[in-house]
């Protein structure tokens, strides 16, 4: 990494001297070396390529989930059945029937009229089978009726609520589209042709299910070094011609490898298996509010790779194939005999540890309200009942927490976060649970990231300092880290400016990539100066994330070698966000860059494609009526923002934003009224008070202004702004005792400021008079 800090230190050194200092090229745009310019490039061949020479790895992969990714319908593939089944939901009646060898559904489609529709492809195949039907300009849409391969039966992925046809995620729309949310980890050799402009697709593959080359990159250079006499294959041939290495890796890089479909993510592209870091291919989630808890347990799907790199086993080096067989996917060994490859038995796969019953003792299992059983007498005793509670997904799909963490009933208490004690016992508390750990085990916790991230979410003041140790403090996850970097962007300051750029230098590409992503200086020429640095990183995501944040500030600021440069970035990031163009979200981006270089129209017509897109996507919506308001046309940024506040009544921040603009329109009454909703939704947001005082002295009513104001400077006693506007307040209506201890504050705090003497000496003069 030394070669990009160098070139950005001189880089930065350019603009502070204004001189033609800069000498050195960036590593991503030097040309390719020789050694690689005239290789031939390899290309895919297919998974049958292999069967010969690697039988045995071939074999294990035959049938495996991999395997049966994909696969075209037909009489083999098709689990579900066909024989005029009906399924009934929300007073809708499916039939799945069959026509000349072909598969029908006829159902609910477009628009909501009941329609015949072909299924073309099966997708999965255990614990549940979807199905994929065509429709025009190259969509294959999920049907929402899915298989149940254990029971037998259809059931619907979303069982408690009607979806509308102009929701997100009705099955004929954006939510539940194969090409842009599935396709890319259910075949080989993807590639998505999205072209946004014609809003259509022209979706490829190699081979229709997960194949070798899927993990082990393009073989046609490897096929053609097998296929050679030994006598005459080349001596020294780097990892036998194959474009990914597998093996001799680290336990890092064989995640990172399994990590561009097993991650919660956002794609910047085809996937080329040539990147060289995993943020060249992928945007990884952090920790966010609504997909995991405050501690890091899965909410919603995760895919793994977001919970396993929380684990000590992977800070430990344990990587995906200690436990799963690579080809078949199968575990290597059975129950706890997995864990305990590593974890001695007569220490933990005993009582004296789990304190539970193991199988073939007597007992009774635990059982549903109906009946059913729930877990076996002997479930207790299994290590991944206790450390890997999962989660139930598209209805009947478990997932396995992969965090492999103890349990903690004790957070769950204070953070509502789920523990493994009252999974299984679910009609006990939390409390009860916890007096068990604590008689087990002992009363010491050791402190939990969860509570600093739960914290943070709360945006609670006095834990500001918690969340800039726990981003800088690298004995904690680097996802955690990162999470606890984006958190500080609610704490501006000078303390998370520096917590700022200290993860700008950090070795991890997620924490400069987050870094760049929450620094919002005030003043450009500063964030000129950190930023531009990052254009010469060697990661993708970190280049494209410092040009869209210079994006707003950059013009004539540069030099003529940095502008080439952050164009170049810029140029990657709009590509990113125009293959992701099928979302709302990049859209969305696209809009925000569009109006940072001043094309309000291009921006306009980006925003209103991600609400078309998905029209509950609000942050398009609360952008496109600010740039609406820029230019002046305030109605419609007016309608736009009364709409989110309906849907959204939570926004507190919305509300504040359309009592400014009616307030900006000098509908002052109706303006109080939303600025008012928003102090209540946000009282440690001193500058809505500060507004609301100014409002409501407007409209004389006094006392109400006056409580808005004093509330404004007790959150910021050093805000100039609030102090001055209290003690202009109290002047204005000759209350000057009450002024004097505001403008004396003033002073004691600014004394460098004359604005606060000369009122100071205004007011003992007034009060002399007295």
């Amino acid at each position: 990494m030394t070669n990009w800090k160098i070139a950005g230190i001189i880089a930065t050194i350019v603009i502070i001297l204004a001189m033609p200092l800069y000498t050195l090229k960036t590593t991503y745009l030097r040309p390719l070396p020789d050694s690689l310019e005239t290789y031939p490039v390899s290309a895919f061949v297919g998974s049958k390529k292999c069967m010969d020479c690697h039988k045995k790895e071939y074999d294990g992969w035959r049938n495996s989930h991999h395997d049966l990714a994909m696969d075209v319908a037909n009489e083999t593939t098709v689990l579900g059945n066909f024989d005029s089944a009906v399924f009934e939901y929300f007073g809708v009646t499916s039939r799945f029937f069959r026509k000349d060898n072909r598969f029908f559904v006829h159902t609910r489609g477009p628009d909501g009229k009941m329609g015949e529709f072909e299924i073309k492809y099966t997708f999965g195949v255990y614990p549940l089978q979807q199905y994929l039907v065509p429709f025009p300009g190259g969509r294959l849409q999920c049907l929402p009726l899915a298989w149940d391969a254990k029971e037998k039966k259809w059931y619907h992925l979303y069982p408690d609520e009607s979806i509308d046809p102009g929701d997100w995620l009705y099955w004929t729309n954006a939510g539940q589209n194969w090409n842009g949310m599935c396709a890319e980890c259910h075949s080989t050799n993807l590639k998505k042709n999205y072209n946004y402009k014609s809003d259509s697709y022209q979706t490829t593959w190699s081979d229709i299910d997960v194949g070798c080359e899927a993990c082990h990159g393009p073989g046609s250079r490897h096929v053609a070094w097998a296929e050679m006499p030994d006598m005459a294959r080349p001596q020294t041939v780097h990892n036998y011609e194959l474009e990914v290495k597998t093996s001799g890796i680290s336990s890092r890089d064989l995640v990172e490898l399994c990590a561009p479909c097993h991650s919660r993510r956002a794609a910047l592209g085809d996937y080329t298996h040539s990147e060289p870091d995993l943020l060249d291919s992928l945007l990884p989630s952090l920790l966010e509010e609504g997909m995991y808890f405050p501690d890091g347990q899965i909410l919603e799907e995760d895919y793994v790779y977001g919970s396993f790199t929380q684990s000590k086993m992977y800070d430990r080096d344990v990587r995906c194939s200690d436990c799963h067989d690579v080809h078949s996917l199968k575990l290597i060994q059975e129950d706890n005999a997995l864990c305990l490859q590593c974890h001695r038995g007569e220490i933990y796969d005993t009582k004296d540890h789990h304190f539970h019953k193991k199988k073939g003792e007597e007992g009774e299992p635990i059982k549903s309200a109906h009946g059913r059983v729930l877990f076996d007498v002997g479930s207790g005793a299994e290590c991944v009942q206790c450390h890997m509670p999962g989660r139930y997904y598209m209805g009947i799909d478990y997932r396995p927490d992969h965090s492999i963490r103890i349990p903690r009933p004790d957070l769950s208490s204070k953070l509502g976060a789920p523990n493994a004690c009252n999974r299984c016992h679910m009609d006990k508390t939390d409390e009860w649970s916890d007096e068990y750990v604590t008689k087990w085990y002992g009363p010491g916790r050791r402190p939990h990231y969860g509570s600093i991230i739960e914290a943070g979410r709360k945006r609670l003041p006095e834990f500001q300092n918690n969340l800039i140790k726990l981003a800088g403090d690298l004995l904690y996850p680097v996802v955690v880290r990162a999470t606890a970097l984006s958190l500080l962007n609610s704490y501006p300051g000078e303390e998370t400016t520096r917590a700022f750029e200290l993860a700008l230098m950090d070795e991890e590409a997620l924490i400069r990539r987050t870094a760049i992503d929450s620094l919002g200086l005030e003043e450009p020429g500063k964030q000129i100066n950190l930023i531009v640095p990052m254009l010469f990183d060697p990661v993708k995501a970190i280049r494209m994330e410092a040009a869209r944040s210079l994006a707003p500030i950059a013009e004539g600021q540069l030099s003529e070698e940095q502008t080439r440069v952050f164009q170049a970035a810029l140029r990657e990031y709009r590509a990113a966000m125009e293959y992701a163009a099928d979302f709302a979200y990049a859209r969305y981006n696209l809009g925000n860059l569009n109006a940072s270089l001043h094309q309000p129209e291009k921006a306009i017509q980006d925003y209103r494609a991600a609400i078309r897109i998905d029209d509950q996507f609000y942050p398009a919506k609360v952008n496109l009526a600010m740039l609406y308001n820029q230019i002046g046309q305030k109605n419609e940024a007016e309608s736009i923002l009364r709409d989110v506040v309906t849907s959204h009544p939570e926004l507190h921040d919305i509300e504040y934003s359309l009592g400014l603009l009616l307030a900006e329109k000098k509908e002052y009454e109706k303006a109080a009224v939303y600025l008012k909703r928003a102090a209540r939704g946000m009282p440690d947001r001193a500058r809505i008070h500060y507004n609301l005082g100014l409002l409501l002295q407007h409209l004389k009513k006094d006392s109400e202004a006056e409580a808005e104001l004093s509330k404004a400077v007790t959150l910021e006693p050093d805000n100039m702004d609030y102090l001055y506007a209290l003690t202009e307040y109290y002047l204005k209506r000759g209350k000057f005792r009450e002024a004097k201890p505001i403008a004396e504050q003033m002073v004691d705090r600014h004394p460098a400021m004359q604005v606060g003497h000369n009122l100071l000496t205004l007011i003992n003069r007034k009060l002399d008079l007295e």
